[in-house]
């Protein structure tokens, strides 16, 4: 089946199938979105209005039986940045799309009027149908309700009641191969979904399959490539604890951002850590492993119950749990759950969110540790959009804005994650250069800085941070393109075979004769373009730096600032 462009004109209402331009057909995932999005949507529009377009974009290797390759991009002007923005999550539909012959779903224009739509595309093209029921209802809901609609298993995208209110964010969910959600959840992407006026988008490939071009050499580079991934010791602790193994090592770092980043360490950390929460899992039935997409071989997803074992939240992770967790000072695993479980319904990114929860906490909203306070601003405000509900929906600037604080974890006014960069100094210079607001997963350091994955670099020293964030960035970029989850990089960096058998898994599947230097080029254009976009945006080398308080206020218990000049950060783009 030869791929296709699917474009929606939520304008007219009409949906078109196009031939894929020859300056797309080599780019997939994040280099297929950000190309789609600086060349057809102006960089000044108004990130909620008409000229905005939601591109959702399967990797180069989805659809296929390459171990770990289910994630999908979806990229757009973020409402909450400004810039551009690609965010990109597990579940079935990146695989879906695949299979259905879709390079690229292109959703254009705005519908005038109250009218709520969703969205049913097949490999005959995309039909448009008015959806009534589902419109202010949650993400479980409308899983739940389509599972019924709807025949066979066709993949789902949706938004919550905060992607239908335009928070800054909101997120875009999909659902898992369990009926669960993965989010997209990064700059406010479920607010463009919104704009809009689409609900929820179903995916049905009607048995279509992705063409291999060389099927011998596409499944010995596939074995080669997934014993790489299942060896490696961070895959296997990974799979062992989930992402929430991080808990302790970042706290032990001294980098565990924690009451609003304030200090570096929390007391309370054993209480939420990983191996604890491997305990709690197990003694309530729930489930250490657990795949956010077809194919994975990590696993590092899990199932958690509640007291009674019945299950609470699925996908539980580091970043998740630190947020509401140490930054917030919850010791309570269930109150964090239950927030997890709340967003994921609602459609909010859980890292803002929750960022923006430690900076209203710092406002005296609520006190630090105020675990069932959380919870019920959730669901008494950020659900029905009440004034102080919009405030924290729309993130941690809004937030420091309306209360008047001064430490505002954000760069772009994106929220920091769940490491503090004045003691892991890399992660530093990804937040600051990232062309899409803070995001460690646009360079993570952390597997250099902390980890020892790929060497070793000093995380308390200046030296070579900008090296490393650079040559992690464009390795990101080209990652992203490919499908494949970014917990690839840990055997790519450490293990000869891995990047290798990556690179003749694409050739395989394209008959392609890709080499090393093609990837890492391929990483750079995307990162310029990206850039280029931005810049026309009306952003400067003044916005890739980091809040105030980062350089004067000294972290426990290292007591170090992030003392990089403008001019240091500024030698990254020297590429």
């Amino acid at each position: 089946m030869a791929d296709k462009i699917y474009r929606v004109n939520m304008t007219d209402l009409t949906s078109t199938i196009e031939e894929v331009p020859a300056a797309w057909a080599g780019h997939g995932g994040r280099g297929l979105t950000s190309t789609i999005v600086a060349a057809e949507v102006e960089p000044t529009c108004h990130p909620l209005g008409p000229k905005n377009k939601l591109v959702f974009a399967p990797g180069l290797l989805s659809g296929t039986v390459a171990a770990n390759s289910g994630r999908l991009s979806i990229g757009a002007k973020s409402p909450l940045t400004g810039t551009i923005k690609e965010s990109n999550a597990g579940g079935t539909a990146s695989q879906l799309l695949a299979r259905a012959g879709c390079k690229a779903l292109i959703i254009e224009g705005q519908p005038k009027g109250d009218t709520w739509y969703s969205l049913a595309l097949t490999p005959d093209g995309v039909t448009i149908n008015e959806e009534k029921e589902l419109i202010g209802q949650g993400n479980f809901r409308v899983v739940e309700t389509l599972a019924k609609r709807l025949e066979g298993k066709p993949g789902i995208i949706t938004i919550g009641q905060a992607g239908e209110m335009r928070m800054g964010s909101a997120n875009i969910s999909i659902k898992d191969p369990d009926g669960g959600l993965r989010s997209s959840g990064r700059g406010g992407l479920g607010a463009v979904m919104g704009a809009k006026k689409i609900k929820f988008i179903a995916i049905d490939p009607k048995d279509g399959k992705v063409a291999i071009a060389n099927p011998e050499k596409f499944k010995e580079a596939n074995r080669t490539f997934a014993k790489a991934l299942v060896d490696h010791p961070v895959s296997q602790a990974l799979g062992q604890y989930g992402t929430n193994v991080l808990v302790n090592i970042i706290n032990e770092a001294g980098g565990l951002p924690t009451r609003n980043f304030s200090t570096g360490q929390f007391a309370g950390h054993e209480s939420i850590s990983g191996e604890t929460m491997h305990d709690t899992i197990l003694q309530r039935g729930g489930k250490i492993k657990h795949n956010c997409h077809p194919g994975c071989v990590i696993q590092c997803s899990q199932v958690f119950n509640d007291a009674k074992g019945e299950k609470l939240t699925s996908g539980f992770e580091y970043e998740s749990i630190w947020a509401m967790g140490a930054d917030c000072c919850v010791e309570n695993l269930d109150h964090i759950a239950e927030a997890d479980k709340l967003m994921d319904d609602i459609g909010l990114d859980t890292i803002e969110t929750s960022v923006a929860m430690g900076v209203a906490m710092e406002a005296g909203v609520l006190p630090f540790g105020d675990g069932a306070g959380v919870c019920r601003i959730l669901k008494e405000e950020v659900a029905k959009g009440t004034g102080l509900g919009r405030i924290i929906g729309n993130g941690a600037g809004s937030v420091g804005r309306a209360y008047g604080i001064t430490r505002v974890p954000v760069v772009k006014n994106q929220a920091i994650p769940a490491y503090d960069p004045r003691a892991i100094k890399g992660i530093g210079i990804t937040y600051a250069t990232s062309t899409q607001g803070a995001d460690h997963t646009m360079g993570y350091t952390i597997a250099t800085n902390i980890l020892n994955v790929g060497g070793k670099v000093d995380p308390l020293t200046k030296e070579g941070q900008v090296e490393l964030s650079r040559n992690l960035q464009i390795a990101t970029a080209a990652i992203d393109s490919t499908g494949m989850c970014l917990f690839i990089a840990f055997a790519a960096l450490d293990d000869a075979k891995c990047l290798p058998a990556l690179i003749d898994l694409i050739n395989a599947r394209f008959n392609l004769s890709l080499t090393g230097d093609d990837v890492v080029n391929l990483g750079k254009y995307i990162l310029r373009t990206e850039r280029a976009f931005n810049t026309a945006a009306g952003f400067t080398s003044a916005d890739d730096r980091l809040p105030e308080f980062f350089y004067t206020e000294p972290l426990p218990p290292h007591n170090v600032v992030f003392d990089f000049s403008g001019k240091e950060i500024d030698t990254f783009w020297n590429f």
